[in-house]
């Protein structure tokens, strides 16, 4: 067992009830909690989630986690990543079900997003990779995300960092007299349109109050969970 630190006499943040909800948009309510968090001096980098997918036939899940880039005028969870050598993108191409938790321990709050990944056309990628920084663009080319690095025989401390280093300083030279950084194939962004998204708020004696937006056509109905 853990020791307990503080347990339910730290969940006292606040309450949420169906009046509190924006009736006609989880997106709204979203953003409403996503900017209080971002008030909030002690919780550094609210954009910060986990991400799961799952692979078929197999069922495996695996979660990271990843940083929201933004939220499209279509109300969908918008991210960067590699999609050409990364587990993720093995995942999303024989199960598109993805899963987003967000977590702002500092006012007790959690959303939980359920819904469909889909990877932005050339266009699209085109123009959110035009926002990145150079560096990151560097790296971008520099890892093939989730591939195995070998190490180099010849020294027998290294465990295959060297390899990484090696390719970072190769795609440094190689671009060194680019000033605009052309996207690798591999990038992509991953916009998770959701059908579900649940709004916890810690309360004492463990009885907090939980809802959930589930989308039926055009609308969203909302339902109060038992915690």
């Amino acid at each position: 067992m853990f020791p307990r630190t503080g347990g339910a006499a730290g969940l006292l943040k606040g309450t949420l009830s169906l009046t509190d909800l924006d009736q006609s948009s989880p997106i709204l309510q979203f953003k409403n909690w996503f900017s209080i968090a971002k008030d909030e001096a002690c919780i550094a980098d609210p954009e910060v989630c986990t991400l799961s997918t799952a692979h078929l036939p197999s069922g495996r899940i695996s979660s990271r986690v990843v940083q929201l880039k933004g939220i499209s005028d279509e109300g969908e969870f918008v991210f960067f990543s590699n999609f050409g050598t990364s587990r993720k993108a093995i995942d999303l191409a024989s199960n598109e079900h993805v899963a987003l938790v967000f977590y702002w321990g500092a006012l007790h709050r959690q959303v939980r997003v359920e819904g469909k990944g889909r990877l932005c056309d050339d266009d699209e990628r085109q123009q959110y990779f035009s926002t990145t920084l150079r560096r990151s663009r560097l790296c971008s080319w520099a890892s093939p995300q989730s591939a195995v690095l070998q190490p180099d025989g010849q020294v027998p401390e290294d465990d295959g960092r060297s390899q990484l280093d090696a390719r970072a300083a190769e795609t440094e030279k190689r671009f060194e007299d680019v000033d605009d950084v052309p996207m690798p194939s591999t990038w992509g962004v991953l916009r998770v349109v959701p059908g579900r998204i649940e709004f916890w708020q810690g309360r004492g004696e463990r009885l907090h109050d939980r809802f959930v937006y589930i989308r039926e056509g055009e609308v969203w109905k909302i339902e109060r969970l038992s915690p």
